[in-house]
């Protein structure tokens, strides 16, 4: 067995040390949500030590070549929910504080501006205006945004990290996963650091063969889709929550939100994963175009699809409503419209099935063998196959 010792980047700030931030990059994105494309890559990074991020904490996601277009950020709102709340330190005065790993510690936002590293990589909300504004100068309630790095050019982190997935991706023959601190110059002639900590072969399926997508007989199939965000199989579900085409009514939709959600919380509760099917965009903030969920109200969904109406065509959401979540969980997101030729739902298989639960609007379906759903990320292709076809 080999050893690698490195040295943390970062520094001491009283009893705290921690670079300013610190992530992990891939070379292709598996969510890719226009105008990105999977080889564009993506990067998620947050305030503090690298734990944020590998611990499924909220982070900021952006591709280094669209630095600015942060889908999770979509609103003040989205900036709200998804931005970081704490962030990881080592605590130097006590090598394993409670609820520490490894002497890795939480630490709120306050101690972070305390330290003076917030600035860096923070914004401030005005409740009195409804708004998010760039910096830490004014009143307000702090959030992660990095806007002074990625808007303001404070650190050139979008282009430092492009140039080294690029070069990774070259020597290593393909696609690569990165993890990277940072620590900026601070004081008299002290320059940024920059710490590429590790680099690895992104493994985007261990089942390369079985997720060749190839022609698949329409009969075996629930779903296909040429339009899904996501890679890899999923064999542990058999449990189906629909909301029929046929049965939805667009007045309607908030009470539509409510029975999935109550359902939901009854599959969770049993801790049982399902697939979620549905017309219109799902958490659409109009409710006349989807269903308005929130993220708690279908977080138990290890596949979700969403199709167009009959009458006229959505734009599909790709579920950037609720895209931190869905990124961080590996949650499958098909988009189809029938109508328009780009794939297909059975509605009248799923229809045909016999539900354990029934509501108004939304059935659920339970199969004694699992509804398998394989998703190709290198081609955002995808289908839903019908349990033991």
């Amino acid at each position: 067995m080999a050893v690698v010792l490195q040295r943390i980047v970062g520094s001491a700030h009283g009893a705290r040390f921690y670079p300013d931030f610190a992530g992990v990059a891939r070379s292709h994105n598996v969510y890719p949500t226009a105008p990105l494309e999977a080889r564009d890559g993506i990067v998620a990074v947050a305030l503090g030590l690298g734990r944020a991020v590998v611990e499924g904490d909220n982070c900021l996601r952006f591709s280094p070549r669209h630095p600015r277009h942060l889908v999770q950020f979509s609103s003040v709102a989205d900036v709200l929910d998804n931005s970081q709340r704490t962030f990881w330190a080592l605590d130097l005065q006590d090598a394993e504080p409670e609820g520490s790993r490894m002497g890795e510690t939480r630490f709120p936002l306050e101690a972070a501006e305390a330290d003076g590293t917030l600035a860096a990589v923070g914004s401030t909300y005005s409740a009195e205006n409804d708004a998010v504004y760039d910096g830490v100068s004014r009143p307000g309630l702090r959030v992660v945004s990095f806007a002074p790095v990625l808007k303001h050019g404070l650190f050139p982190l979008a282009e430092v990290v492009d140039g080294l997935l690029k070069l990774s991706a070259w020597g290593m023959g393909a696609a690569v996963e990165i993890e990277f601190a940072v620590r900026l110059g601070r004081g008299a002639g002290a320059p940024p650091e920059f710490g590429f900590l590790q680099m690895r072969p992104l493994a985007l399926s261990h089942e390369a063969e079985e997720l060749e997508i190839g022609d698949v007989a329409r009969e075996r199939l629930i779903c296909r889709s040429a339009s899904v965000l996501g890679n890899g199989r999923i064999a542990d579900v058999q449990d189906v929550l629909v909301v029929d085409a046929h049965r939805f009514e667009r007045a309607k939709s908030a009470d539509v939100a409510q029975e999935v959600a109550r359902l939901n919380a009854a599959l969770m509760a049993d801790g049982v994963p399902y697939l979620l099917v549905g017309v219109g965009r799902w958490g659409s903030r109009d409710p006349w175009l989807g269903i308005p969920v929130a993220w708690d109200q279908i977080s138990g969904a290890r596949a979700i699809v969403e199709a167009g109406f009959h009458d006229f065509r959505v734009t599909p959401s790709q579920g950037t409503h609720f895209f931190q979540n869905i990124a961080s969980f590996n949650v499958g997101y098909f988009t189809v419209n029938p109508d328009a030729g780009e794939g297909f739902v059975d509605w009248e298989y799923l229809a045909a099935q016999p539900a354990c639960r029934e509501t108004r609007f939304v059935r659920h379906l339970r199969f004694v063998a699992p509804v398998v759903v394989h998703m190709n990320g290198k081609l955002n292709q995808g289908v839903i196959f019908k349990p033991a076809s």
